[in-house]
């Protein structure tokens, strides 16, 4: 009666690898189909506008028309931290070539504004809150994790995205593909 328990361990743990599985499948089937390269984006997203650090407004209808690298973060989040300097220099090589890069902090605007006094960056940031969240999730990234970025070409289709740390691999790719130059 030994050889019970052991079959019955092994059927639970198939099953329980089978589930499993099949719960990876059907995530990584839903992220491919949510947001599927060369889809535009609706005018919702164009309409939103976002307080900015320094005081202001940062009104995404005005980054039509240019390729825009938008990297959703937070300053507890150690990857997009870690990325930053990255982009930024990204943002001073080739703003001048036609690119956009934005910033929205997932944070609270208190933490954001401390960091970027210690760390200041270039290129424009928006302070996203909660409403970052649902915004990162409706954009693909159905789990909601960070770092996020996301690329447009220039005429609002989504040319890239990627959950996680940047590499300079994928600024290059992007650049290239986007913007000769």
């Amino acid at each position: 009666m030994t050889s019970s328990p052991t079959r019955r361990g092994l059927l639970y743990g198939g099953v329980a690898v089978a589930a499993a599985a099949a719960g990876l499948g059907g995530a990584w089937w839903r992220e491919q189909r949510s947001m599927p390269a060369g889809e535009t984006l609706d005018p919702a997203f164009w309409a939103q506008r976002f307080d900015r650090p320094e005081g202001g407004e940062l009104l995404f209808a005005s980054l039509r028309g240019k390729p825009l690298l938008l990297n959703f973060w937070a300053t507890w989040c150690p990857p997009c931290v870690e990325e930053m300097p990255m982009i930024d220099r990204f943002f001073r090589d080739h703003g001048g070539n036609g690119w956009q890069v934005v910033g929205l902090a997932i944070d609270q605007p208190s933490a954001v504004r401390k960091f970027l006094q210690k760390t200041p960056v270039a290129y424009p940031i928006g302070l996203a809150g909660l409403q970052g969240t649902e915004l990162v999730k409706s954009l693909g990234n159905t789990g909601g994790g960070l770092p996020f970025t996301l690329v447009l070409g220039a005429s609002g289709t989504v040319a890239a995205r990627k959950m996680g740390k940047l590499e300079p691999a994928d600024l290059d790719a992007w650049r290239r593909e986007l913007v000769h130059g």
